[in-house]
């Protein structure tokens, strides 16, 4: 935010005021404002929202995506010119770490979904910048995707709870089914099951037989429900040839408990004021669920009635009365009935209500009760309406009489969630309420095809339109086109530019079918995204600490110029060098750098290019005294995975949900008559590498707790990020890993590591990369060795890397290679290098191939359509494939002022 901008928010104090108001600038008043500003100024705010080519996916595919960063008002950011994005397990394991150049506030990227490395599952996709680590994971770019694996000859088990309430104990039950694909039900099978703790240790275990419809039952409860909170479900079928498929459940789904939550507006119910009364109520997967019941009074009488009207929220009126209290009388829709007690209820107070009905205008009322307007009438109060800092209302007001209604125009708002707040003359903030603004201000996009219908493989041109109030617009957008019959959705469900950037990165909390609000064309949608707004909450601004001061700590700054290498330049006595001289070479294409440190002996190589897991060597021997110089490196630090803001939308049942696009990747993967070659080389077993290889480590225990194959690492960037996610029962916090059980314990004690027999602290584990890694092991105890005595940790981790096989060289070749201080060679994680989308191109006329083997599920992604300035308009151009069918073609982007379009269109293939 510029300061014009500030010098405009405090001109909103003069101009704005609404007629109910009375103009009287106060220091108080602008205080408020200039501190806000300056926060917003300061702390400006960045998002993050990707396009992707569809809204799930099977192994084999890309994920195709498009990155739109943005700051202050949806404009193309200025500050960040990196942006991250990653994928981890539902078991927030990391799998994949991208590092993507932004250009103009746009990057895009892929994800190749192995078969291999990706199970069938749910996984977490995040977008992010480094400056957006200094805040809240809940305001990255956070995504849920279901990943079918019809390629892998695995079992897919898909899990139901059950909760009855037939006994005195609540009993929760798990239903679990088990296929393999394009098998018929696994019956007849024996499982065994264990569930354990977060750091490992079982609670109860059991065996079962799958009955003739692949299905078992398994009681979860057996000891108490608590123990079920982070707990985990590991299950085992066997079958046949001492072959075995793992499938492990998170049981935090299993043990939420159907509820109801009450919001009154403002804040609270204040005694003898009528004031909206909002509440939500969700079932036991934590979505929500109808009901209806009423309210009544300590007397019983029914003073008001409520009932759900969109996804379990709906809204009541309520006026608490002087000695008597209020419950809500609920019925479920499976018909059970259950009281709560009505919130807490204000015997003085103000309240302010929102109304924002009207097209033009919305309304504010502010109520104070007869002894709060007693003791209070004289003083002034403030109300500011405002989005990320950025202050668009500000008035202010003496309390006269006990009711106030002013109007203030929609147009002073920009379209998105606005924050209203009454101030008292002290700052204080009252009461607060968030409302959505809707204009009709988005970009016209269009897209238009050159037929009315196309055949199988047969060429779509489609022309792009972009206009804003009527006039040409240039424009960045995305464009996806996805064969609907292979990848049928829910339009509600998806996740769009609109939702995200407007909605779901403003609110902190999940928000259930966040594009029902853009999407629909239910008369009632403006009602329910405003009861919306009165059960979620608004964090990205906290007044109480802008007034006293208390601004978020900065430790990542904006990366501006790109990829950069910087380190320190030192003697053998640790003394910096200043102006020492640096060279830098970047992998094999002889990209060379020189560059001097400054006094305090730092340098600072910026505005690099160089791919993922590029070589760079750093000299410093042209200099005197160099054989007694020595260079260190500051390297790359990660975002540790985060829980997944939107776990709810996990899909349970896989194979269903995504029946069509599973069954179209089988079909691809047998027309590619793939058959797995396998070589004997010899019969006799080959050792792996543990760590009783080495002499400091013999005297653990033969076993570990737990053992990771390096395979699983593949694709992980370093183990400083991977490796708290891979091992079940560690977290990291303050560079150290515990045991997550020790992690509240001030007396806690880290796990020490170690590298090839030697130790090694969790700092240095940036350095490793999961490529390279063999195995690794970790140990609760530590057997007979007393490492946990001698290094004061509990809990040893063994990381054994893979070995490089050479040939034998003297010992003055050796020193020869060996490096010295003032040469310095390591890996840099740099951008991941961005494949084109195949479009195959075809001639009607002279067919290359049979039809029926293009078998795309998305036939068309392209994140570089660009309409220019003076027309607006664009086109693409592509081939069908050999399905028939409705296709559907997105469109989604914006300007250079931040403005937001999305367009969709069907086409039919026959």
């Amino acid at each position: 935010m510029s300061f014009k901008k500030i010098a405009l928010a405090m001109l909103m104090v003069a101009c704005l005021v609404a007629p109910a108001f009375a103009q009287r600038d106060t220091v108080s008043l602008n205080t408020i404002i200039t501190k806000t500003g300056k926060f917003a100024y300061s702390y400006p705010i960045e998002k993050v929202y990707l396009h992707l080519d569809k809204p799930y996916y099977s192994a084999g595919d890309t994920i195709w995506f498009k990155a739109y960063v943005t700051m202050d008002k949806h404009m193309p950011t200025l500050l960040s010119k990196i942006v991250y994005v990653d994928i981890a397990t539902n078991q927030d394991s990391m799998v994949k770490v991208l590092k993507l150049p932004v250009d103009k506030g746009m990057a895009h990227g892929n994800i190749i979904l192995t078969p291999e490395l990706f199970k069938q599952g749910n996984y977490h996709i995040r977008a992010y910048t480094a400056y957006m680590r200094n805040f809240e994971t809940d305001y990255f770019f956070n995504k849920n995707i279901a990943i079918g694996n019809a390629i892998q000859n695995a079992v897919n088990a898909n899990i139901i709870y059950n909760v009855s309430n037939a006994t005195d104990k609540q009993k929760i039950s798990a239903a679990i089914t088990y296929k393999q694909p394009g098998e018929p039900a696994l019956a007849n099978k024996r499982v065994n099951w264990t569930i354990t703790t977060p750091t490992g240790d079982e609670i109860s275990k059991g065996k079962s037989s799958t009955d003739p419809n692949g299905l078992i039952n398994i009681v979860l409860n057996e000891n108490t429900t608590a123990s079920l909170k982070n707990a985990t479900l590991t299950t085992s079928i066997e079958l046949g040839n001492r072959k075995e498929s793992l499938n492990r459940f998170a049981l935090n789904s299993a043990i939420s408990q159907r509820d109801v939550q009450f919001f009154p507006e403002g804040g609270e119910l204040t005694l003898g004021i009528r004031s909206k009364v909002a509440f939500k109520a969700v079932s036991h997967n934590g979505l929500g669920i109808n009901i209806k019941g009423t309210v009544t009074d300590n007397t019983g009488a029914v003073v008001a009635n409520l009932e759900s009207q969109h996804l379990g929220m709906g809204i009541f009126a309520l006026m608490p009365e002087d000695g008597k209290t209020y419950k809500a009388n609920v019925t479920f829709s499976d018909g059970l009935k259950v009281t709560y007690d009505m919130p807490r209820i204000k015997p003085a107070g103000v309240a302010m209500a929102l109304y924002n009905n009207d097209t033009d205008n919305v309304t504010i009322k502010i109520t104070a009760n007869d002894p709060y307007f007693k003791a209070n009438q004289g003083k002034a109060y403030y109300v500011i309406v405002q989005n990320g800092g950025n202050i668009y209302f500000a008035a202010q007001t003496i309390l006269q009489t006990p009711v106030y209604t002013a109007s203030i125009p929609k147009s002073k708002f920009p379209t998105g969630v606005m924050q209203l707040t009454l101030f008292s003359e002290r700052g204080i903030a009252l009461s607060e309420r968030i409302f959505f603004v809707k204009h009709n201000d988005m970009l016209n996009l269009m897209l238009t095809p050159d037929r009315k219908t196309y055949g199988v493989r047969q060429k779509v041109k489609l022309s792009v339109l972009a206009k804003n109030n009527g006039l040409p617009v240039a424009g960045d957008f995305s464009v996806s086109v996805i064969d609907e019959t292979k990848v049928p959705s829910d339009e509600n469900t998806e996740t769009t530019i609109f939702s995200n950037l407007l909605l779901s990165s403003e609110i902190k909390g999940y928000i259930e079918q966040p594009n029902y609000y853009f999407a629909s064309k239910d008369e009632n949608t403006d009602a329910n995204l405003d009861i919306l707004m009165l059960t979620q909450g608004y964090r990205r601004i906290s007044y109480r600490n802008i007034l006293t001061g208390k601004f978020p700590q900065i430790y990542l700054f904006p990366e501006q110029s790109g990829l950069s290498v910087e380190g320190m330049l030192r003697n053998n006595t640790g003394m910096p060098i200043a102006k020492g001289n640096i060279r830098m070479q970047v992998g094999n294409k002889s990209q060379l750098f020189e560059t001097v440190t400054d006094m305090t002996g730092n340098f600072k190589f910026t505005d690099l290019n160089y791919p993922d897991s590029a070589q760079i060597v750093l000299n410093a021997r042209n200099n005197v005294n160099s054989k007694n110089l020595m260079i260190s490196v500051a390297t790359d630090t990660y975002q540790l995975p985060s829980k997944n803001p939107y776990m709810l939308d996990e899909v349970t049942d896989i194979d269903s949900t995504i029946k069509p696009l599973l069954a179209n990747s089988k079909k691809q993967y047998d027309n590619l008559h793939i058959l797995k070659e396998v070589v004997i080389k010899s019969t006799s077993l080959v050792k792996k590498p543990s760590h009783s290889d080495y002499p400091s480590l013999t005297a653990l225990p033969m076993l570990a707790d737990q053992a990771i194959p390096g395979e699983r690492f593949k694709d992980c960037p370093n183990l400083y990020t991977c490796l708290p996610g891979m091992l079940m029962g560690v977290v990291a916090d303050n560079t150290a890993l515990y045991f997550s059980k020790n992690i509240s314990n001030p007396n806690r004690k880290q796990i020490q590591i170690f590298i090839n027999g030697r130790p090694m602290d969790y700092n240095y584990l940036n350095t490793v990369r999961g490529m390279d890694v063999e195995n690794i092991e970790l140990f609760k105890t530590d057997g007979l060795s007393n490492i946990n005595k001698n290094y004061d940790s509990e809990g040893i981790i063994s990381i054994i890397t893979k070995k490089i096989e050479g040939t034998k060289i003297s010992l003055a070749q050796l020193q020869e290679m060996l490096p010295k201080g003032n040469l310095l060679t390591y890996n840099a994680q740099g951008y991941s290098v961005a494949r084109e989308f195949y479009s195959p191109k075809y001639d009607l006329l002279k067919q290359g191939g049979a039809f029926g083997g293009d078998l795309r599920s998305t036939i068309y992604w392209s994140p570089k359509v660009k309409t220019d300035k003076v027309t607006g308009t664009t086109f693409i151009e592509f081939f069908n494939s050999d399905s028939k069918g409705t296709y559907r073609a997105t469109i989604e982007g914006m300007d250079a002022d931040g403005n937001l379009g999305r367009y969709i269109i069907r086409y039919t293939v026959k």
